[in-house]
């Protein structure tokens, strides 16, 4: 019987991966902080200042939530970097 699976193609696999982490890491920051999409981003965009041309206003993080946005961070990097250890070449040993 012939093999009906196709091999991966790692440039495929590796960019829809990619293109997918900021997606991912929005859901888990607003899961974690329970925020709304909207609610994300708006603390993620910075607007002028009213009556300045060049004064920002940024959005406050609490420290709890700068922490929990490092921790979604780190957990989605990691993964991904778990799930392309597929594709690192292993040691061959002797």
């Amino acid at each position: 019987m012939p093999s009906t699976s196709h091999p991966i193609n790692l440039l495929q696999d590796v960019h829809s991966r990619m293109i997918n982490l900021p997606i991912y890491f929005r859901e888990r920051v607003c899961e974690e902080c329970s925020w709304s999409i909207p609610t994300f981003y708006r603390k993620m965009r910075s607007a002028l200042k009213p009556g300045s041309d060049k004064e920002r206003i940024t959005p406050n993080l609490s420290n709890a939530e700068k922490e929990k946005i490092m921790a979604v961070l780190d957990e989605v990097y990691e993964s991904f970097w778990e799930y392309c250890e597929k594709y690192r070449k292993k040691p061959t040993r002797k």
